[in-house]
């Protein structure tokens, strides 16, 4: 894949929200206005394009600014979900009351915003589809009008995800990347909660949202399976994983050092491009250039370097209002991101 340089300093998407955008978040909740909330959040996107261009970055996202969380961009966008107030994991609970449809584009409205902004290859997050169906399907519903199953929700926002890549790629977005902070947990050797859909059905359902053929020249679309590796890995099943879900770029776990994370990336076929979350995004240390150096070589014993590239472990915002670290810790950790794929590629960018 002779293209994957211009994608070497990545990262997740979400970025720690500016104050004013999150008053103005506040404010639209309480006097139903949306008005100035949606000028704020265009002015926060704008600043935060000049900040991704200041650190370098080869990639642009919006930071997930005009959104309550990373499942935004599908929840906000389509119908049949009701919000039902609990939290989890500081996550709203949502319920599939019907089958979804889209209201409309998801993300492309704000991609072609990027696309004006810089000449930097927009990126766009999606939550995936298998990911919304383990999460908010309720069997209970299913007599009333709810979706039959979990197989049944994921494929019909599968179908939501995929028209909405081929919106994204039209509109000139380079890189999408599906969220599923599940699927890791399927390649234990002893797999945890992995919500409501099977191994199965969640690959079935991850398979039917990427668009099939070939890809537009410079154009991937990227898996993030989760934030952490399991304990131990169970090779068969991670390869089930990649063979069963046809991505372009799989965005793995690697800042703890484990051998677990080095075996997820081992079982990676060759095909695929591996973006590797070198930097931990949840704590504000900054890690040593040496010791990561030392993971990325060997990483590069098993998969070529020039198919791979760095970002930080996970999102930096993922919950409005809920940061993993402050705006200047976030700007260290992202400048140490560009720093170190500079060590493994020069300036090839």
């Amino acid at each position: 894949m002779a293209d994957t340089f211009n994608y070497r300093i990545d990262h997740h998407g979400s970025l720690v929200r500016p104050a004013a955008l999150l008053t103005a978040r506040e404010r639209a909740a309480r006097d139903g206005d949306t008005g100035p909330l949606r000028e704020a959040e265009r002015a926060a996107v704008t600043e935060a394009v000049a900040f991704q261009r200041k650190l370098r970055s080869t990639v642009v996202t919006d930071g997930d600014f005009p959104r309550e969380d990373f499942r935004g961009a599908v929840l906000d966008g389509v119908s049949g979900f009701r919000r039902t107030g609990e939290v989890t994991g500081g996550l709203a609970g949502w319920v599939a009351e019907s089958l979804p449809k889209a209201d409309g584009p998801l993300l492309a409205d704000w991609a072609a915003l990027l696309g004006e902004l810089t000449l930097i290859a927009p990126k766009a997050t999606l939550p995936s589809p298998a990911y919304l169906a383990a999460t908010c399907f309720d069997p209970s519903l299913a007599g009333s009008g709810g979706p039959a199953s979990a197989r049944e929700l994921g494929e019909a926002l599968a179908e939501i995800v995929q028209a909405e890549i081929r919106l994204l790629v039209a509109r000139g977005v380079r890189l999408v990347q599906l969220t599923n902070p599940l699927l890791l947990a399927h390649t234990a050797t002893e797999p945890g909660d992995v919500g409501a859909l099977s191994f199965e059905d969640a690959l079935a359902v991850e398979a039917l949202a990427l668009p099939p053929g070939e890809r537009p020249e410079g154009v991937r679309i990227g898996v993030s399976p989760g934030f952490a590796a399991p304990a131990s890995v169970d090779r068969a099943r991670a390869e089930r994983l990649y063979a069963g879900v046809p991505a372009d770029r799989w965005v793995l776990p690697f800042d703890q050092g484990t051998a677990a994370e080095l075996d997820l990336l081992r079982a990676l076929p060759e095909d695929r491009d591996a973006c590797l979350g070198a930097v931990d995004a949840t704590v504000p240390e900054i890690e040593e250039i040496d010791a990561v150096m030392v993971r990325v070589d060997a990483a590069a014993e098993v998969k070529d370097l020039e198919d791979m590239a760095l970002c930080p472990s996970r999102g930096f915002e993922d919950v409005a209002g809920r940061p993993l670290l402050s705006a200047e810790e976030q700007s260290r950790k992202l400048i140490q991101v560009e720093t170190l794929a500079r060590y493994c590629w020069g300036n090839e960018f």
